[in-house]
């Protein structure tokens, strides 16, 4: 017991958090706590959640993708296009996981073979992914998408749980799977460790990044599909900022920017807590603006618990070699 709680001591936290917070808000309003107002919350963290895994994929190899709310609106639009346009819904799916693979192994190639910083090389594909959305459309929303694509996502299952809870579900379960339980994870972690010495225990570094940012491109492909069938059109503006809230989720649920460090349980909880503060200031009637406030103290709260928490772990290593 004591060692799971010292593996998952920073998800604990964040978890405990959570449940504090919400507990504030059921005090101010006992309505925050209804099998609805939970539904809602689950919604609520639905798309942050898929896109938080795929940039915890990129941040744990010491990178960042920018343009994973860009990736996410040309999802939209190509499927919305093929759907409206005839094309079996599942083909159409089929085809928007195809663009966002493709478009993050583009991310991939700019890093490892043309040497761009994550930072640099994300920043110019936002601006070039949001362009050929823009193109694309003329600027015009992509509208009146069949109910025949829009239930496989916006379906409900019993007890009103839509299925797009369970494309979130089953994204963070794949994502512990490959980080806790095969060697992929474990490579990633090492690169984003020290990527000199991933690459002279043998790591195809090269390959394991571009694994990163094309499993960061498939979530928000993801995300991209999930938005479509609750709408029911797409837009070229739509994941305009989605990124700045996939960090966050991924940075409070103990992903450390350096890269090295961060699980999927961390970040569905980092995910989780955002949702329930957004819901929890709605139901006590709080200016949404107010958001952005928490959000950044939350993150900067989170930051600093990391960073104590490392110094600590550096004296408590220093302490045992010292004996």
């Amino acid at each position: 017991m004591n060692r799971i709680i010292t593996k998952y001591k920073r998800e604990l936290v964040v978890g405990i958090a959570t449940i504090a917070m919400a507990a504030v808000f059921t005090i101010m309003n006992p309505t925050f706590l209804t099998w609805r107002n939970i539904l809602t919350i689950l919604q609520q963290m639905v798309l942050n959640g898929i896109l938080a895994v795929g940039m915890m994929f990129t941040i744990i190899t010491g990178g960042i993708d920018l343009s994973i709310g860009c990736t996410f609106a040309i999802t939209g639009i190509s499927v919305a296009f093929c759907c409206v346009n005839g094309v079996n819904p599942f083909l159409g799916i089929l085809l928007g996981l195809v663009i966002g693979i493709i478009l993050g192994a583009f991310n991939g190639f700019l890093i490892t073979k043309m040497k761009l910083q994550p930072f640099i090389a994300t920043l110019g594909t936002m601006s070039l992914y949001r362009g050929i959305a823009y193109v694309v459309t003329g600027g015009r929303p992509v509208t009146s998408v069949p109910d025949s694509f829009r239930n496989i996502f916006n379906g409900k299952m019993f007890l009103d749980i839509r299925y797009y809870i369970i494309v979130m579900i089953a994204v963070f379960v794949i994502a512990y799977i490959i980080l806790a339980k095969t060697r992929t994870g474990a490579y990633l972690y090492a690169v984003g460790g020290n990527e000199e010495a991933a690459k002279l225990s043998g790591v195809n570094v090269v390959k394991v990044k571009y694994i990163a940012y094309i499993v960061c491109g498939a979530c928000a492909a993801i995300a991209g599909l999930v938005m479509l069938a609750s709408l029911g059109s797409a837009e070229p503006t739509a994941g305009t900022g989605y990124e700045t809230n996939a960090i966050a989720a991924a940075a409070i649920g103990g992903t450390r920017m350096a890269g090295g460090k961060g699980t999927a349980l961390g970040t569905f909880f980092g995910a989780l807590l955002l949702a329930v503060l957004k819901v929890g200031m709605v139901v006590i009637n709080v200016d949404s603006f107010w958001q952005y406030i928490f959000t950044g103290l939350i993150i900067i709260v989170a930051s600093y618990f990391e960073f104590i928490q490392e110094d600590i772990a550096g004296l408590m290593a220093r302490k045992k070699a010292a004996k």
